[in-house]
Order: structure tokens, then sequence, then C-alpha cells
């Protein structure tokens, strides 16, 4: 069959298609036939520290496609998914609603998931409360619009990009913030008539870190999910931490067991798949390539040019 590999080096990454035999059904994991997938930043940008330098790396890390032998239609973490075939861990496994395409599956599982441990499990997000999202045209920003317009919450999104913001605000963005400095707060604090938002996401790193403690209502919480800006570091703001009371925490795979990553992906079926299947809740996929067509897709991505998720077909 044809896979992709990554190679990653301390300048860049490059993708090779190789033919390697078909992986084999295991005890605890489905062999899908996969028809779509789609792109992470995290896999192809140098320094997000998902694929490491050294030996060349199946690509990929979650998409859709038909369980072998049954022919069920599922979506999730799926490692090596840039294949005509890969192996999913049966508890990964999320059912795919019947209104939704292939590519539309392929643009929902790892980045939804996270954004449900975001928006739910930790960060506890009610209608009518406001979130704040930096970055908020990336991947993860994207989808964090669309769940809490879904979850009923109103939403400030900050980006580089004044078209990008625009194109959102059809997707239900309450207020578009053009800019990648650290200047928001007062914005933030004057559409929230005077009280911040409950609620924020960080997908740029410590460059906005202050402003987003800023921007924090009574009782706010901080998630922080990204770095782009490759800031690791940030000022901390330890008298509005204590008066008031937020809460600050992170969002992140890398440690986390199979059996909380297990977690998450119930909860998700549980409280969101049906947001899907009715329709309420739907991906943003901003561009569908060919499979042979992978490296074009992520020079798009590198180029920052896309709004929503950009999926591969197989």
């Amino acid at each position: 069959m044809k896979a992709y590999f990554i190679q990653q080096t301390e300048r860049d990454s490059t993708l090779e298609l190789r033919e390697v035999p078909q992986p084999q059904p295991a005890a605890g994991k489905l062999l899908v036939r996969v028809q779509a997938a789609s792109l992470n930043r995290g896999e192809f940008i140098r320094g997000h520290g998902l694929t490491k330098p050294g030996a060349a790396k199946p690509a990929g890390t979650d998409g859709a496609g038909e369980v072998v032998g049954t022919g069920e239609r599922v979506m999730g973490r799926l490692p090596a998914a840039f294949a005509e075939y890969a192996l999913m861990d049966k508890p990964d496994a999320i059912p795919v609603p019947a209104n939704l395409s292939w590519e539309d599956a392929a643009a929902v599982p790892i980045t939804f998931l996270v954004v449900y441990d975001m928006l739910v499990q930790q960060g506890r997000l009610q209608a009518n409360e406001w979130l704040l999202v930096t970055g908020v045209s990336a991947g993860v920003g994207v989808a964090a619009l669309l769940a809490a317009k879904a979850l009923g919450a109103r939403v400030i999104g900050t980006s580089g990009s004044a078209a990008k913001l625009d194109a959102l605000k059809r997707h239900g963005l309450d207020l578009g913030i053009a800019t990648r400095a650290p200047n928001f707060a007062q914005q933030v604090m004057d559409a929230t008539g005077g009280k911040g938002a409950n609620l924020v996401v960080n997908n740029v790193g410590g460059s906005v870190f202050a402003e987003t403690i800023r921007s924090l209502a009574y009782e706010g919480r901080h998630a922080t999910v990204g770095y782009v800006d490759g800031v690791l570091k940030g000022e901390i703001d330890l008298e509005a931490l204590h008066s008031k009371r937020l809460k600050l925490f992170g969002v992140s795979n890398k440690l986390r067991t199979a059996e909380q990553r297990a977690q998450t992906v119930q909860g998700f079926t549980r409280d969101w798949l049906p947001l899907f299947a009715s329709g309420k809740l739907k991906p943003l996929v901003d561009r569908v390539y060919d499979f042979k067509d992978l490296p074009e897709a992520v020079r798009r991505m590198e180029a920052d040019q896309h709004v929503g998720k950009i999926v591969v077909r197989l």
C-alpha cells in the first residue's frame, strides 16, 4: 500500500511517499481503510515538538474510514493516517454520523477532542459566557469558536488577518480583533461590559500571556493550548490571579495515559456527537486535497493561508 513518511531535521521537514506492507489487525486495534485524513500543525510545523528529528516516521495523526471486515464508519485518533490503511486503537473509535462526509469526519477527531477537553472538561464553559480565543483562525481556534457557539457562548477572537476574522464572523464570531500584539485587553473589557472573558483559549503563547490574564473576568479560566509564537515564558500577575480567583490550566495529550484519553473520547461521544449528528455543530473544512497532493496541502498550512482544517482525501 502507499503511505507517506515524514522526516524531521533541525531545519525543516520533508515528506516521502513509500510503498509499504499493509498493517495487520492486532489485539485491541481496528484495521481501517482510510477515506480521509486531516493535517495538524503540530506534526508538520517545525518547533511544535510532535515530530522529533531522527529517522523518518509514518505521517498522520487522525482521520476517518471504514473498519475492514465490518464496514463500520469510524473517525478518531489514527497514527499513520496518511496511508491507504492504518490501525486505530478501539477506545479511540468514534462512530461517524450519517450526515458527515468523510472529509468532514476527518476534520473532527483530534481538534475537537482537544476543544472538548478545553471547553467542557476543564473550562466549564456555559451558555452566555464570554470566550476569548487568541489565534482564532487556527484549527483549534476555529473548532473552539464553532463549539462555543453550539454551547450558546459568545466569542471574541484575535488574528493577524482581518480577512480571516471577517470570514469567521459568518460562523458566529461576535467580535474580531485584528492584531498579533498584546494590546487587546481593553477591547475585551469594552465588549463584555467591563467584566472580562470567562474563559481564555491561548493558541499564541507567551507573547500574549500577560494580556490574556488582563482580559479575564472574576473566576475566569485560562487554557494554554499552543505557542505558535515560540515564546515559552510569560509574566504572571499574582495579584490578579489571587484577587480574581483565576484558574490556569494546560491542554495537551503528551503525558496523558490511554485511560485518560479514553475518558475524553467517551465524554465527547456522549455530549458532542449528538450535536454533530443534528447538524448543530459541524467542522469548518478549509480545503480538500487529493492524496498525491499532501505536500501541496502542507505548503498551504505552512503559509498560514487556511481558515479551518485542511483535509486529504484518499
